[in-house]
Order: C-alpha cells, then structure tokens, then sequence
C-alpha cells in the first residue's frame, strides 16, 4: 500500500464540476461576450476566460471587467445580464469529458455517496447537470452560493461532508486545480486531480494531491489499491 494512502475505507466523493466534469469554457465566453456586447465593451478570448474560471462567476465577471478596462460600477448591471444570457446558453457549448460517466458509475457501483460541489451558482448547476445526464449520479449539489464561503475555504467541503453523512477523511474530493486541493487539504479530505482541466492555466501536475488523473476513469485501478 502507498504511503500517501489514508487507511481508512472510502464512504463518499465529492466531485467539481467545470474543468472536472464538464468542458463549460465554450459557454463561459459565449455568456460573457454577450454580456459584453450589451454594455458596449470589447470581447474577451476563450485564453483569458481558461486562466479566470474556478472562484465562482461572481469573481469570472468582476475580473472581466476589470481585463476589459470597464467601471468596475457596472457589476450589477453585467451580473444580471450575464445571468440572463449563461442560463439561456448553459450546456449548449459543452462537452462531458471522456471517461467521466464510466468514473461516475463505478464509484456508484463501488458504494460511495457522491455529491457534486462547484464554485458555480446553484441555479446554473443543476440545470447543466440534468442537461449532460449527470444528475442522476448525485445525492446532493452544491454550487457556490450554497454556503457562506467558496472553495477553496473548506467550509463548503465540511458541510458537503456533513451532508453526505461522511467523515471528511473518508470522503474523497475529486478536482481539477489548486482550489480543490486547497479545500481539501485543509477539510482534511484525501484529493485526487484530474490533468485535463483548467487550473487558472498553471500546470495541476504541480498541486500536491494523491493522484493525478488524465481520465475519471482510472479512478477505477487507482482505487483498486484502496482498502
């Protein structure tokens, strides 16, 4: 057995969603140049959103403005019409990445709760999910507006936890970057992060975490090792 693995049986994983499950940057620049476009701004490119996303929307859309060199004044304005314009295009430019249903499904068949836990506002979460047919896998979700504190503060991870009604060092937080980890390590829930996602463009080989996985899939043979 690893060293780096707990020994402690698994009853729960707890998995992100942009970046982990789903490839959403296609509806990122689409919602945010719309938004843009009504404000009479300048557009931004899908580089800049890749690099920006994972601290929820609220800080994708303040960043925005501030890359656009907009009044930062027009918050309020811009967050309701990004809103209008992410939840009218929400899953029409994404992509499940492979290997994440086959991932899903094993850890299901294996016994584990699953919950999903985003920096994404609840209300476009769970309409993704139910879109890309994900839905189905989780007991419970949690987008960023969920709690008092986004990830990467582990508030979000304990009460997930609590939720699942599983002790943070048997419930595994499955991500794509540095925020996840951070959350995690800090919860005290063992991590494990997926090589495919977007990380604020910085390499996740990086991040410390127990495994990094180029598919959901190989949790399957990783986890194998598991008592």
């Amino acid at each position: 057995m690893d060293p780096m693995f707990p020994s402690l049986p698994l009853h729960a994983a707890i998995v992100d969603l942009d970046g982990t499950m789903v490839d959403t940057l296609g509806d990122f620049v689409v919602a945010l140049n719309r938004c843009l476009d009504d404000l009479g701004l300048p557009r931004v490119g899908r580089g800049f959103v890749e690099r920006t996303v994972g601290k929820g929307s609220e800080h994708l859309l303040r960043s925005t403005l501030a890359h656009v060199g907009a009044d930062p004044a027009l918050y309020e304005a811009a967050w309701a019409r990004y809103q209008a314009h992410y939840l009218a295009v929400n899953g029409e430019q994404a992509q499940v990445f492979p290997g994440v249903m086959q991932g899903l499904a094993w850890l299901r068949a294996r016994g584990l709760r699953l919950a999903c836990l985003t920096n994404k506002p609840t209300a476009f979460a769970q309409p993704l999910l139910v879109r890309k047919g994900l839905a189905g896998y989780f007991e419970q979700v949690f987008g960023g507006d969920a709690f008092e504190r986004k990830k990467p503060d582990p508030l979000p991870l304990l009460r997930t936890c609590e939720a699942l009604r599983s002790e943070p060092s048997r419930t595994l937080m499955i991500g794509d970057s540095s925020n996840d980890a951070q959350a995690a390590h800090a919860a005290g829930c063992p991590v494990v992060l997926v090589t495919y996602g977007y990380n604020h463009g910085e390499d996740v080989r990086a991040v410390p975490a127990l495994a990094h996985l180029d598919r959901l899939d190989q949790l399957e043979s990783w986890l194998a090792r598991w008592p």
